[in-house]
């Protein structure tokens, strides 16, 4: 495909980026920007800069469909050491405790961990990009300011521990959307008694995008260099792949890429994906469950 614009403006899909270490995400959006030629793109869930793993990124209109994307859940393989906490709950920032550890055993650990399971209220570390009064938290606390970050409710649905060699220990957490690890490493450290802060963490899935679904950076400006990165572009309609799917033909595009409504099938509920038969995104549906009919509320292709 050539990169002029008219068929740049047609391009829309996901790419999904094993992002290395060092990396901010906003740095990973940027070089795809320039690889591609695309304005439009951008990353679903920000990862840190010492965190590395599954990054997505939509671009071109997909972009539309960030603000379900990001809800999605994520999971990640997380290394806690314990014996000491920090400032900013990870390796980077300076020790404010340190305690033995002891001999606590593997099923101790366990143990606490677990209460950790379900639905909680968890206050955001003070070095996020959590926004306070419409400043970055970091840039407050980096100032010396004091920042007071509210609570939020977020929902961790299950921690195994995957390698317990004290003072670290591996876990993989599986959690909602907005859930911060390194608030669950200090916050662990604190009820076992041992202060924990988080050493390393791997985004291993993010909504239904896995490691086995990415690409590394370095591969990916190899093939900006090549011209055939699109052969890394996953279609729209996968990002949301476990919603309900409403196949469209001819007549029914048309009616939804107009703002129509369709019929539904009876039973119906929710959001669901309107997909033409060649398997592009068309629109974001939500039923009327009353008149039985698909409503249009997002539409990608309206020419």
């Amino acid at each position: 495909m050539e990169n002029d614009i008219s068929s740049l403006d047609l391009v829309s899909g996901v790419l999904v980026v094993d992002k290395p270490i060092g990396l901010t995400s906003h740095d990973v959006v940027q070089i795809i920007r320039r690889g591609t030629g695309i304005r439009r793109a951008g990353h679903t869930g920000t990862l840190d800069p010492r965190a590395s793993g599954v990054l997505v990124i939509l671009i071109g209109p997909a972009v539309r469909l960030s603000e379900f994307v990001s809800a999605s859940d994520k999971r990640y393989q997380a290394t806690i050491r314990l014996g000491s906490a920090t400032d900013t709950y990870d390796g980077d920032g300076q020790i404010t405790s340190t305690a033995e550890i002891g001999d606590i055993t593997e099923d101790e650990f366990d143990e606490v961990l677990q209460t950790f399971v379900g639905e909680m209220e968890q206050v955001p570390p003070p070095y996020s990009a959590v926004k306070v009064k419409g400043r970055k938290a970091y840039e407050m606390t980096r100032k010396g300011e004091d920042v007071e970050l509210e609570p939020r409710t977020v929902h961790v649905y299950s921690l195994e521990i995957l390698e317990w060699a004290p003072p670290e220990a591996v876990v993989d957490v599986y959690c909602s959307s907005g859930t911060y690890v390194r608030s669950l490493a200090n916050d662990l450290g604190k009820a076992l008694g041992t202060g924990a802060h988080l050493v390393g963490l791997r985004r291993t899935k993010s909504g239904r995008f896995t490691l086995r679904d990415a690409v590394q950076l370095r591969r990916l400006q190899e093939a900006f260099d090549a011209g055939d990165w699109y052969r890394f572009l996953i279609p729209a309609a996968e990002a949301l792949s476990d919603w309900p799917m409403v196949e469209l033909d001819a007549d029914a595009m048309e009616l939804v890429r107009h703002g129509h409504r369709i019929p539904a099938d009876t039973g119906a509920t929710g959001w669901a994906r309107g997909v033409s038969q060649q398997g592009d995104l068309v629109a974001l549906l939500e039923v009327d469950e009353e008149n039985l009919e698909w409503q249009p509320r997002k539409v990608f292709f309206q020419t």
